[in-house]
């Protein structure tokens, strides 16, 4: 049982009453797959905001579910780790997935993803053309992608791969990095512009692809470098696809993900299909690290302007652990 057997008999029976509810089992199984708000509950389930909200401090106060609030919005997710999270989530394994309830959740769950999912596509297709111009009118991009550069340095790999490739702006700029590049998006109209700006640039090592960030059409361990640029906060389920870009790391390989720091910017959502009012430094490290990675470096770098909607962007540098090729180039040019 793992953590388990640290629990003794009444703490086990606590554990036991605060889950063995119905409704309090599907609350856990739905934040078993991603965060979600308390608006997002009650309507996949059908009942109260009220009834929610009081079966949610039931199961906070058991230490099973993390509440923590972004901007207006407050988010919901089984707790990380602990004995009494471990013990739960034996009981969500035993559930057997062709139940009429937890069926009817899940579709309903899936349901309202695609909704959100919809959102930013439309979005993205819509402003494809102005896309890096709209990320200047929040952020230095030139400071950011000065700092990016330097915290991955000048020394070249083979493999390169930016998740959510958008303009291909990244594969420009790492361009005489690698020998090997390649783009992912889910928008056919952000991966039409990317070819046409890197066919403008004459770059012929890259490569662009249609795919999801989720379920990445690649060989796992293939790359040296792995980028994730101001994404995250468009997806519904980030720490996800920030598994997802570990696996695809070679050993020794480095993730780098740029977003925004934690901000109250609520109109962005709306406006521009934010989903998640950016990142502090605990949550993406936790997500880094549960994927096998150890973080070398976090840095903020701030607006000069100190107007309300100026926005902090954050760069984190992880690292896989595995041990790393002598001469990986090398090795994998022979092969």
């Amino acid at each position: 049982m793992g953590d388990t057997q640290k629990l003794e008999l009444d703490d086990i029976v606590e554990i036991l009453k605060a889950a063995g509810e119905p409704t309090r089992l599907r609350l856990l199984a739905l934040l078993f797959h991603g965060d979600l708000t308390v608006t997002d509950l009650t309507d996949i389930l059908g009942q109260s905001q009220p009834r929610i909200s009081r079966h949610l401090k039931l199961l906070a106060e058991a230490t099973l579910v993390d509440r923590y609030q972004e901007g207006a919005w407050a988010f919901f997710r089984l707790s990380q780790g602990g004995p009494a999270v471990a013990l739960v989530r034996q009981c969500l394994d035993a559930i057997d997935p062709a139940d009429a309830v937890f069926a009817r959740d899940d579709e309903r769950l899936r349901a309202l993803k695609k909704i959100r999912s919809d959102k930013a596509q439309a979005y993205f297709s819509r402003n494809a053309a102005d896309w890096d111009a709209m990320r200047r009118l929040h952020v230095s991009e030139a400071e950011v992608e000065a700092k990016l550069a330097a915290m991955i340095g000048t020394a070249p790999v083979d493999a390169f791969l930016d998740l959510g490739t958008g303009t291909g702006r990244i594969l420009q700029l790492f361009e005489g990095l690698y020998r090997r590049g390649v783009g992912v998006d889910a928008s056919r109209d952000m991966l039409a512009v990317a070819r046409a700006n890197l066919d403008r640039a004459g770059i012929t090592k890259a490569s662009i692809r249609h795919g999801d960030i989720f379920n990445l059409p690649l060989e796992r361990d293939e790359f040296d470098v792995v980028t994730i640029h101001q994404v995250l906060h468009f997806l519904e389920e980030p720490e996800a696809a920030v598994a997802e870009a570990a696996r695809m790391l070679a050993p020794g390989g480095r993730l780098a993900i740029i977003d925004l720091a934690p901000h109250a910017l609520e109109h962005l959502r709306d406006e521009h299909a934010h989903i998640r009012l950016g990142f502090s430094h605990q949550t993406l490290s936790e997500w880094l690290e549960k994927a096998g990675l150890a973080v070398e470096e976090i840095v903020d770098l701030k607006p000069a302007s100190s107007t309300a909607d100026a926005l902090t962007v954050t760069i984190w540098l992880a690292r896989d652990q595995r041990e790393q090729a002598a001469d990986p180039i090398a090795i994998r040019r022979r092969s």
